[in-house]
């Protein structure tokens, strides 16, 4: 299976302020751990993420290597690697279809992996997270981390259901190596 993570509040804490250094790169806890065990299960993990903070001029490219930089060493402290990073640099006044809630990230990924839909879901905690893996009609997990709990809250809408619920990424990988997709 292709396992798509959002990033900020999924594997580590969300900032209103934006990532903008290694040091604000807090992980959440279990969430590395989550992503090599389903290394040793064999899934294909990428990373799918808007980061504005490149269109609206707060980081650079470099920047955000950087702060990806960190995640691969600390998965790897961990036995656990990302397979693919894959981002969306655009502000949201100038967005493509990149920029979740649009599925340009996703698709590209199950191209890339050579995935069916059915044979991909998304992490995330965000509605517009769930409408992207919607209109890539892939599987969707919503984590109750990072904006996770208050897109709850609001209710998500009827059409983006079927939407499995956990409480973070480590239930959401248990999810997956119990084979409910």
């Amino acid at each position: 299976m292709l396992v798509l993570l959002d990033r900020d509040g999924v594997i580590n804490e969300d900032r209103a302020d934006f990532v903008k250094s290694p040091a604000e790169l807090i992980f959440i806890p279990k969430a590395l751990e989550a992503i090599a065990r389903l290394n040793g299960h064999g899934h294909k993990l990428a990373v799918v993420t808007n980061q504005s903070c490149i269109g609206r001029g707060i980081i650079n490219e470099d920047q955000l290597d950087s702060i990806h930089g960190k995640l691969r060493d600390a998965l790897a402290k961990v036995a656990g690697r990302l397979d693919d990073i894959i981002i969306a640099p655009d502000a949201p006044w100038a967005a493509t279809e990149r920029r979740k809630p649009g599925p340009g990230m996703l698709i590209e990924a199950m191209r890339k992996f050579n995935m069916l839909p059915a044979e991909t879901v998304l992490i995330g905690d965000s509605e517009r997270d769930i409408e992207a893996a919607k209109s890539a009609s892939c599987h969707r997990i919503l984590v109750q981390t990072g904006k996770g709990r208050k897109t709850l809250a609001d209710g998500l809408k009827r059409h983006l259901m079927p939407v499995h619920i956990a409480a973070d990424l480590d239930e959401a990988a248990n999810f997956i190596l119990e084979g409910r997709f």
